[in-house]
């Protein structure tokens, strides 16, 4: 069990580690305050939760299932990658201070705007596939152990980015704030464009 929920959480960091699009959005969000950075964050950690659970009990038929259809997703990732940082971007325009006073509703909204751009990439599912692929026989050994391990890893890690968010938004002055969106939003749009082509 101690041996699977450590693979799960090397997974979890795997896959949540290296800074992409999402990341910059998380950041982005932090700035914005912590109640919707943290919705954001535990809804990335869901989503990556739920990915494994999926290669766990489907396995290779994940790998079926997402085989042919990596382009129309790499499409609709980009088109919604591309609309956020063109809206993020005019949003910018003739605003006197970028970041919105933090609302009650503001986690939820978060949580399903970065559960919805967590699940549209189909890079975390067949990564997660792959692994338990690797595991052979003895996948469904210690499944729960594993799936905990990615969530809690994921979970840990995105919460972070969020604090950093935060942290530095609460220290940035406007005029400072303003260029870290700018340049926050043109990375999202470059990533998107990345991903069209």
């Amino acid at each position: 069990m101690t041996s699977a929920a450590l693979e799960g959480a090397v997974a979890g960091l795997g896959v949540a580690v290296p800074l992409g699009a999402v990341g910059v959005l998380l950041l982005q969000e932090g700035r914005r305050g912590w109640a919707p950075a943290a919705g954001g964050a535990t809804a990335v950690a869901a989503v990556d939760g739920a990915y494994a659970t999926v290669a766990v009990l489907a396995g290779p038929r994940v790998a079926a299932l997402l085989a042919g259809h990596e382009g129309a997703v790499r499409a609709v990732s980009a088109l919604l990658l591309g609309a956020i940082a063109v809206h993020g971007l005019l949003g910018l325009r003739g605003a006197a201070e970028p970041v919105p006073a933090p609302s009650a509703r503001g986690a939820g909204r978060a949580f399903l705007r970065f559960a919805l751009l967590t699940a549209v990439n189909p890079t975390t599912a067949l990564y997660f596939t792959a692994l338990i692929a690797a595991r052979g026989t003895g996948a469904h050994a210690g499944a729960t152990a594993f799936v905990t391990g990615v969530f809690l890893a994921s979970l840990l890690w995105q919460h972070l980015l969020a604090a950093a968010g935060a942290f530095a938004g609460a220290r940035l002055g406007p005029r400072l704030r303003r260029t870290t969106y700018a340049v926050g939003y043109g990375l999202v749009g470059l990533l998107a464009l990345r991903l069209a082509l």
